[in-house]
């Protein structure tokens, strides 16, 4: 398995010989709603957009996961599988085959990768997005993802899980809290997934931001701190901070598969 950090919430995962451009967000400035003045993201190099993709994968509808200027610079033939705010997204956009997966949902990318949609994020007071199990058929080697902390009690069903990529640390917002749930909510996933490997998302890469909302936001934690937190629960996990753009190989012990 192969991952290369493409900054915030974007991943190109190499599983059972695919290659899927998770949450993508590779050109132009990240804002919500085109209000700058509140939060806008900007790179300091423009990403190069990834060859001979399989599969495009969106966990959420919002900019930062279904980014448009991203997905309009991209194959509209490509596969895409996306949450149902998400499909909406790559439905006005043109793309011709889109999978839409509901919580508990599974779509099966070139008889090599079982990818199943599990509860995530919650956006507002009715939707929940999506994180995924990604598993590579032929060796059962697992990944799990969900970009802000969020993890269902019913993941507990497919432990345990190889990879985990969710945020390690908190980003809070004064009298919110967290809207980044990192640290506990990354031990608990620990806890109940024993995975082999661990890497924060959300709150890293070669992005900078600025706006009204940028000034309120603290980061707690540290992937140090987290580090510190597995070991003192006898967690043996081991943390892997990527560098950005840079592809690297997992070393994972291949699982018994189940019969």
């Amino acid at each position: 398995m192969y991952l290369t950090y493409l900054d915030s919430n974007s991943w190109l995962i190499e599983i059972g010989e695919q290659r899927v451009l998770l949450d993508p967000w590779l050109v132009d400035s990240l804002t919500f709603g085109n209000l700058d003045w509140l939060f806008k993201g900007s790179r300091t190099s423009q990403r190069q957009i990834p060859e001979n993709i399989d599969l495009i994968l969106l966990s959420q509808g919002l900019e930062d996961h279904a980014h448009p200027p991203t997905l309009k610079q991209l194959n509209r033939n490509i596969q895409v599988v996306a949450s149902p705010n998400a499909a909406k997204v790559v439905q006005q956009l043109g793309y011709t085959k889109i999978t839409t997966l509901t919580h508990g949902q599974s779509f099966i990318l070139n008889n090599s990768v079982e990818i199943k949609a599990t509860p995530g994020s919650p956006i507002g007071p009715t939707l929940v997005e999506n994180g995924y199990l990604l598993k590579e058929l032929a060796t059962g080697l697992t990944l799990y993802y969900e970009p802000h902390g969020y993890h269902s009690p019913s993941l507990k069903d497919a432990a345990p899980v190889d990879v985990i990529i969710t945020p390690l640390v908190d980003l809070a917002l004064p009298l919110v809290g967290p809207i980044i749930r990192g640290r506990k909510n990354a031990l608990e996933i620990a806890k109940l997934l024993q995975p082999q490997v661990m890497l924060p998302t959300a709150a890293g890469g070669d992005v900078m931001f600025e706006g009204l909302l940028t000034k309120f936001l603290r980061q707690e934690g540290s992937v140090e701190e987290f580090r510190s937190l597995l070991e003192k629960n006898n967690l043996a996990v081991q943390v892997i901070e990527p560098l950005s753009g840079e592809r690297f190989e997992l070393q994972l012990k291949k699982r018994a598969l189940a019969t």
